[in-house]
């Protein structure tokens, strides 16, 4: 009997080029490890559909996606099945069956993102996978500051790469926290929706302002104003990534 499954799956993305397939099929791609895993485990091609296209190098711990499969395997026991068949830099976490009419996507309620920044002078080739490496000592009071900015729905045309084919770029953030964790300093955004490279784009602004070349009380006419040249740099992949995605 046919089932519509949603997954939870986490993946380190260092080795990937995105969650996407691409039409080289010698690229590596979370979606297309997936897929391959899935075909293997139940004997036929199955398609795989994410809520989020993660970016080259960019990490997971509550990417969703779903599948339609034609089993009598018991849902509870497909995270360990499948996991079975998957490389080691991605694992199933959870599998809950859904009505077919549900979308990862477009049902999507929130997404949350978690950006890491490790600031010292000296780098950590331990934390080159896992975070962005910052020589400049921050401000964290400032970085703070500044974040409640980006709060509510905005117009953030100036917050997205240039290439953006999005609809609209209005989006609405409900939360963004800037705090330490160890030798961590983490950015954590909630929002209804992102455009391509807009957490990285926050997040190296924000790493601008910690460092003193962005004034925080400027960032609301920097976000009004939509001039991509006013934000800060797009920061590095590696300190990204999608923490969880909620549904109604």
């Amino acid at each position: 009997m046919e089932k519509k499954i949603l997954l939870t799956i986490a993946y380190d993305g260092t080795s990937f080029f995105g969650w996407q397939v691409q039409k080289d099929p010698d690229v590596r791609t979370v979606q297309g490890e997936v897929q391959k895993a899935l075909t293997k485990l139940f004997k036929t091609e199955i398609e795989v559909t994410g809520a989020s296209r993660t970016d080259r190098g960019v990490h997971a711990m509550g990417q969703r996606a779903t599948i339609v499969v034609d089993t009598t395997m018991p849902v509870e026991n497909m995270p360990s099945a499948m996991n079975s068949v998957l490389p080691k830099d991605i694992a199933v976490q959870k599998a809950e069956e859904v009505p077919f009419e549900f979308h990862p996507r477009f049902d999507a309620k929130n997404k949350t993102y978690i950006y890491t920044i490790y600031p010292s002078r000296i780098r950590n080739p331990l934390y080159r996978n896992i975070s962005e490496p910052v020589k400049w000592k921050l401000d964290i009071k400032k970085m703070q500051e500044a974040a409640k900015a980006f709060i509510g729905t905005h117009d953030f045309k100036g917050f997205c790469f240039s290439g953006n084919s999005s609809k609209t770029t209005v989006r609405t953030i409900f939360s963004l926290e800037v705090y330490e964790e160890g030798e961590f300093i983490k950015i954590a955004v909630n929002g209804d929706g992102f455009l391509y490279n807009m957490v990285r784009i926050i997040a190296g602004t924000l790493i601008q302002v910690g460092a003193g070349k962005i004034a925080p009380e400027d960032m609301e006419d920097i976000i009004a104003s939509g001039d991509r040249s006013r934000a800060g740099h797009t920061a590095g992949p590696s300190g990204l990534m999608l923490k969880n995605i909620e549904y109604n």
